[in-house]
């Protein structure tokens, strides 16, 4: 295994693009487990609220990648997330968001907050940029020289020139490169057979491709033979110049999540996971692990009944692909019923959301689900929300007080027709201004479509964890505001 200098005083590898599609989590991916094959310790992040890529992540270099978010974690928060994975490892890769200077829709004119671009500064990253080159040749000069320079606080340390179609096209744009003095740090030929499969909420997660792991060893083996590694291993070798972060205010979110008293009871929580339900953050499920809980996994498509458990957390997912499974295992679906009569304390996200209504249509046809919220679910067409949303409490719940104010990310095609009593949420999106009522309340259960990353809240983990423990009860009309 080779040893060196940690990465906590070197410059991560920051794989950018020009905009969505260029082919950044091919060219991170393979880069991952290119790295890995040379016998160094990658640590693996994805800036943004994704919960796909960074399964690609870890299929290509086996460590758990983690996600940086300036919104739904204050910057200081995403700067110790780094670190603390960073400092184990030899070299770290950071996968951009959309284009290079794309940030959180909403932000003032001239903010970048929530970009890549915004990332790089606060890591002190060498930023590699990812340029789709299909219909392009001498046009590469001018547009390099344009993102190069459009940040002085920015260091563009090189490109990667991918679907370059044959050998005299490369040459052409290398000489265009050249010409705006920017460093060719790849050249990936266009192939078929590298990318990545997708669907309606974008890539496939690499636990369902059943072919995920044949292909992203050929993405691995692409990058290897088309990437310059010692280049690009090289560009770490500085120490990081980082700026001080641009994150807004959280509140109490700004503070570490404290270690949980040895003394007091640990909350055992049953956290649903399989091919159904998979969107976790790493660190969210840590923040909930510091705060007292123990984490135990269990399969809502498989498992006859909960665990023995004092409170369930229900991530997203894909529901609507496995609504036959989930609805023929009635067992579990009475079990979780059960426990929501019992009050047993219930935080479910989109996904996990629609597996507790009455039921799901999809393609036209009804399937039960678990019964515990009373309103049903059904699969649209099309995309119905995408962006990072501000949550404001209506009455009091098992993360918050009513009235306070909770930061996530809603991404989905379906729909729900919510009850007049027991609304959550009102949410006001970065995209717009008109709020929007939506999710479910009801004492000891929460559910809505907002995904939050409990690291940068760690009061609202650890009331959730306080009252799966019995530490705290919530009253619908005591907390209410």
């Amino acid at each position: 295994m080779a040893q060196g200098k940690k990465t906590s005083g070197k410059a991560p590898l920051v794989i950018a693009g020009t905009a969505s599609g260029t082919g950044k989590t091919t060219v991170a991916t393979g880069l991952m487990g290119a790295l890995r094959r040379r016998g160094l310790r990658v640590a693996p992040f994805k800036v943004g609220p994704d919960f796909i890529d960074p399964g690609f992540h870890h299929a290509a270099c086996g460590v758990e990648s983690r996600n940086l978010d300036t919104w739904l974690t204050p910057a200081e928060t995403a700067r110790r997330i780094y670190m603390a994975a960073a400092s184990a490892a030899d070299v770290a890769v950071v996968e951009g968001v959309m284009g290079l200077f794309d940030g959180r829709a909403g932000a003032p004119a001239g903010d970048d907050a929530g970009s890549t671009a915004e990332m790089a500064r606060l890591l002190g990253g060498a930023v590699v940029l990812v340029v789709d080159c299909a219909r392009m040749a001498r046009s590469l000069a001018p547009l390099l020289s344009g993102f190069r320079d459009f940040d002085p606080r920015l260091r563009l340390a090189g490109t990667v020139l991918n679907n370059v179609g044959s050998d005299s096209h490369a040459r052409m744009l290398e000489s265009a490169a050249a010409e705006a003095g920017v460093p060719v740090l790849g050249i990936l030929p266009r192939r078929d057979d590298v990318g990545l499969p997708s669907r309606h909420l974008g890539l496939v997660p690499a636990a369902e491709a059943a072919e995920a792991g044949a292909r992203v060893e050929r993405i691995i083996d692409h990058v290897q033979e088309n990437m310059d590694l010692d280049a690009l291993i090289a560009l770490t070798a500085d120490e990081p110049q980082t700026a001080a972060g641009t994150g807004e205010g959280h509140g109490s979110s700004k503070r570490s999540p404290r270690r949980q008293d040895p003394g007091a009871r640990r909350a055992r929580i049953a956290v649903a996971r399989d091919l159904a339900f998979s969107f976790y953050y790493p660190d969210s499920l840590e923040a909930l692990a510091a705060a007292g809980a123990e984490l135990i996994n269990f399969s809502p498509i498989t498992d006859r009944q909960l665990p023995d458990c004092d409170g369930v957390y229900l991530g997203g997912g894909f529901p609507e692909l496995f609504a036959a499974e989930l609805e023929a295992n009635a067992d579990m679906r009475g079990s979780m019923a059960d426990a929501a009569a019992r009050g047993l304390p219930i935080y479910a996200e989109c996904g996990g959301m629609v597996y507790l209504c009455r039921s799901i249509d999809v393609g036209g046809r009804s399937r039960q689900m678990a019964g515990v919220i009373p309103a049903s679910a059904r699969m649209n067409d099309s995309r119905q929300a995408l962006g990072y949303v501000e949550a404001r409490a209506l009455k009091g719940n098992i993360l918050m007080e009513g009235g306070a104010r909770i930061r996530g990310h809603e991404f989905h095609w379906s729909t729900v027709d919510w009850p007049r009593e027991g609304t959550a949420y009102e949410c006001i999106p970065t995209r717009r201004s008109q709020a929007s009522v939506q999710g479910f309340a009801d004492r000891n259960l929460l559910a809505s479509f907002v995904h939050v990353n409990f690291s940068g809240y760690p009061d609202a983990a650890e009331r959730f964890v306080a009252a799966c423990a019995g530490r705290m009860e919530v009253g619908s009309a005591a907390e209410s505001r």
